[in-house]
């Protein structure tokens, strides 16, 4: 049984939706379709889900909705009579979304997550329905029914251990089952959605549960690149990485998969592959737990702009015992999470993401910082980048490290920070923002210019 889950530009349109049933019709494998909502037809277009955003706000906001709601309704309409469906699957897709829009003074949260996730619910249904059209034995699945139970942590849900023994029975359906991605329900049958990109997680979930043999994801890459394409012309694919390694490149920016996504997979042990809808004959990219490292010990070079860091200076700092302790405690009570944490013997700097901090937060916590650990100095700087590069095998050969530096000495990337992490799977450099891309390309030349062919 293999579960393949399709983003929102391979469901974006009815042509795209025309690929997505030869690709699952022409393997009989394929038992469990994860869908996600619509997405763009075009660069200058809108997701589905960014129209359900604004039209929750309009709603939340007691403005006219009309034109909002409209704007949803068409795109499910445009994609239902291209395909030649029936007006009433349309009909069943309103119907739904004003049944949502009613529900709005149930809470603000509640209601966010309930019209966000009508987008992958109402596109599972449309696909089924075409499936059928096209005589195909294809079933929605209702998560619920399903028994899809998470926590009740709006836009952030969790699954919960007992999801896993429910969603194993989808073994044993007949036909073709498809599943709508992002969300799931508490025990008590409350909706409340994943994360955003969180159909990721959902087919990650499903394929773990009924211990699929390979979990296919398709979108619209061949495979996952060594860098960005943005970034570098024409950059190396990726034939097999470990989860450990797409973790990591996930979280330092690379977009092909959400970084909570592997996680279910990972810990069942069931090998993913990353697939491209609008070229399906493609090899794609293999997610393994072990792959041999002996080719290239670097599998990818990743960079996330957006930090800031909290400096604080303490002269015999080291010898303060619970001096890191009070300062994280400052930084919790802040609400907010950090990313590194480098120190020197009376320095240490806390490296988090800049969009959680306001000036007035900034200036509390340096207010608090001086006055409850009497430091000798602490400011925040901004505009920070953090470039990542990421291999298992790189613990098996030395001078990475030195060949990194030097290669961004060579174009003048001054690095503020160097962390690596114990389990020696990536090393990551502080630069400033201004400096990522010309970062990202030197370390390219570096560890792959050298050949052209697949990395494995």
């Amino acid at each position: 049984m293999k579960v393949c889950k399709f983003g929102g530009t391979s469901l974006a349109s009815a042509e795209q939706m025309q690929k997505v049933a030869n690709i699952v019709m022409s393997d009989a494998e394929r038992k469990i379709v994860v869908v996600s909502a619509p997405g763009k037809r075009f660069k200058e277009d809108t997701k589905v889900t960014d129209l359900l955003i604004a039209l929750g706000d309009k709603a939340l906001a007691n403005e006219d909705v009309t034109d909002a709601l409209q704007r949803v309704v068409s795109r499910y309409e445009q994609i239902a009579n291209d395909l030649n469906l029936s007006k009433d699957v349309v009909n069943i897709i309103k119907d739904d979304l004003l049944s949502r829009l009613a529900t709005k003074e149930e809470g603000e949260q509640k209601f966010s997550d309930l019209i966000k996730a009508s987008g992958e619910d109402n596109n599972a249904k449309l696909f089924s329905y075409y499936l059928q059209s096209l005589g195909v034995d294809a079933n929605y699945v209702d998560p619920k029914e399903a028994g899809l139970f998470v926590s009740k942590d709006y836009g952030n849900a969790q699954v919960l251990p007992e999801a896993y023994d429910h969603l194993y029975e989808l073994r044993n359906r007949k036909g073709i089952l498809i599943f709508p991605g992002f969300f799931g329900y508490t025990p008590d049958g409350e909706l409340v959605t994943f994360s955003r990109g969180g159909s990721d997680i959902t087919g990650s979930i499903v394929a773990s549960a009924v211990d699929a043999e390979l979990y296919e994801n398709f979108t619209d890459v061949d495979s996952v690149f060594v860098a960005n394409p943005n970034v570098v012309e024409d950059p190396v694919e990726i034939e097999e990485l470990t989860y450990r390694e797409m973790r990591e490149l996930s979280y330092a920016g690379f977009s092909v998969f959400h970084d909570e996504a592997l996680i279910p997979a990972f810990k069942k042990g069931v090998p993913v592959c990353i697939k491209n809808t609008n070229n399906p004959t493609a090899k794609g990219t293999m997610i393994v737990n072990e792959r041999n490292y002996l080719i290239n010990p670097i599998i990818g070079i990743a960079s996330e702009s957006g930090f800031s860091t909290i400096y604080v200076r303490k002269y015999l700092m080291n010898r303060e015992v619970g001096f890191g302790r009070h300062l994280l405690e400052i930084i919790e009570d802040e609400g907010l999470s950090y990313e590194h944490m480098p120190s020197g013997i009376d320095d240490t700097s806390i490296i988090l993401k800049g969009d959680q901090l306001t000036p007035e937060m900034e200036e509390r916590i340096v207010a608090r910082i001086k006055e409850d650990l009497d430091v000798d100095d602490v400011h925040v700087e901004h505009d920070f980048a953090m470039v990542m590069i990421v291999g298992e095998g790189m613990k098996e050969m030395v001078g990475i490290a030195a060949k990194a530096t030097e290669a961004l000495a060579n174009v003048g990337v001054n690095i503020y920070m160097i962390n690596q992490g114990s389990s020696e799977v990536s090393i990551v450099f502080g630069i400033i923002d201004a400096d990522a891309d010309k970062a990202v390309q030197e370390l390219y030349n570096n560890f792959f210019v050298e050949t052209k062919d697949p990395v494995a």
